[in-house]
């Protein structure tokens, strides 16, 4: 296996940090503090032509892989940004996925040019407050009428609802109980963000507040048949072609986080001294970080394996699922950390490391638990029985 980055993806890394250099910790914590989300920076990326990074040639953009929009991730997380920076472009990056592989020809047309430029914002409807992560127990209902849906029900945890103009958004056809399987008589559809159909109410929360977290209430939403993705009920199916890269690029976030609280917490041990020597020579501060440099290394090898997969064609749940569990767990124990090296003046807003605490503590929950990875795990991987 070659680990030498190709010269595209070396461009790309030193592209991006450069572009990068003008978002710095202060205007993170700003627009975090505010609740703003970053104009700024997303105008930036957008400009640079990073948003269709993944996006086909024949719809304006790069058509590249899995690998550079996690290298490009990585980069925008370690910048300081974080969760702030990853979520406000992430959808675009690679969200639109499902579209790519499965929409029509015109709905491509029609959308994938204005996600590659930035012009269009979207978000993602698919987790409901009664269901959680049993997606297939969704009931945000879609009734054929004519040329038309009619869509009712309700989604939580929606990012960037607040400034989105389309919407991704799963649903019901058939009704759970009037299926063979569970998994049938899902659609999706990319349609518009009608506020006067569309109820958006942002939720309070521990952190990430540059982008907003929102509930939706859907009450009579009509929909065109020309904005629905592939077939009707043919969803879930079109669902798991996207899960396996979300896990990736969040991976790649929470591995971004974790250096930059890493790198954070080397400097503040090389320079704060008490007792007349600096703390990074006590091995109380200074073996906690080695070992998360050497989790965090260990963490970024199999995230390299599951992009090489997937790019490659080739099956890699079981690598996708690792790499976000580990990175999710690495990023997350080097900004708490980097917290404790800091002592007290890591809970103040000073030294930015607590923004990283809050934003990595996200990754061990969205957008899977840690616990559904282990669940994934034992039954698809280790052939264990199935515990839900």
């Amino acid at each position: 296996m070659d680990f030498e980055p190709t010269e595209d993806q070396e461009t790309i890394r030193k592209a991006v940090v450069g572009l990068l250099r003008d978002f710095d910790d202060r205007y993170w914590m700003e627009k975090d503090r505010d609740h703003r989300f970053p104009e700024e920076f997303y105008a930036a990326v957008a400009n640079g032509g990073w948003l269709g990074l993944t996006i086909p040639e024949e719809y304006g953009r790069h058509g590249l892989g899995i690998t550079e929009a996690t290298l490009l991730l990585e980069e925008v997380a370690r910048s300081g940004g974080g969760m702030n920076a990853s979520s406000s472009i992430h959808m675009s990056i690679f969200g639109m996925q499902p579209v790519v592989v499965h929409g029509s020809e015109e709905l491509k047309r029609r959308t994938l040019p204005r996600v590659a430029t930035g012009d269009l914002h979207v978000c993602f409807g698919v987790t409901e407050p009664e269901a959680g992560l049993d997606t297939t127990s969704i009931t945000t209902f879609a009734r054929r009428d004519g040329d038309h849906y009619v869509v009712n029900g309700r989604k939580v945890w929606i990012s960037k609802a607040v400034e989105s103009e389309k919407i991704l958004l799963l649903t019901r056809t058939t009704k759970v109980d009037e299926v063979a399987r569970r998994t049938d008589g899902m659609t999706l559809f990319l349609t518009d963000l009608d506020r006067d159909r569309i109820d958006v109410r942002p939720i309070p929360k521990m952190g990430r507040n540059a982008v907003t977290s929102n509930e939706l209430f859907i009450d009579e939403l009509r929909v065109p048949v020309e904005d629905r993705v592939g077939e009707e009920g043919q969803e879930f199916r079109y669902l798991l072609d996207g899960l396996n890269p979300e896990r990736m690029l969040i991976a790649a976030e929470a591995l971004g986080i974790g250096r930059v609280a890493l790198e954070k917490a080397v400097s503040y041990g090389n320079e704060r001294v008490v007792f007349g020597r600096p703390i990074g020579m006590n091995q109380a501060i200074q073996f906690p970080l080695a070992d998360s440099l050497a989790r965090l290394d260990a963490a970024e090898l199999i995230l390299r394996k599951a992009t090489w997969l997937y790019d490659k064609g080739r099956p890699c749940g079981r690598e996708a699922n690792t790499a976000k569990y580990l990175c999710a767990d690495a990023g997350f124990t080097a900004a708490d950390r980097a917290l404790q090296t800091h002592g007290g003046m890591g809970y103040s807003e000073e030294y930015n490391v607590a923004r990283y605490f809050r934003e990595a503590r996200l990754m061990k929950i969205a957008p899977i638990s840690q616990e559904m990875i282990l669940n994934y795990l034992g039954s698809h991987t280790l052939g264990m029985p199935r515990s839900y």
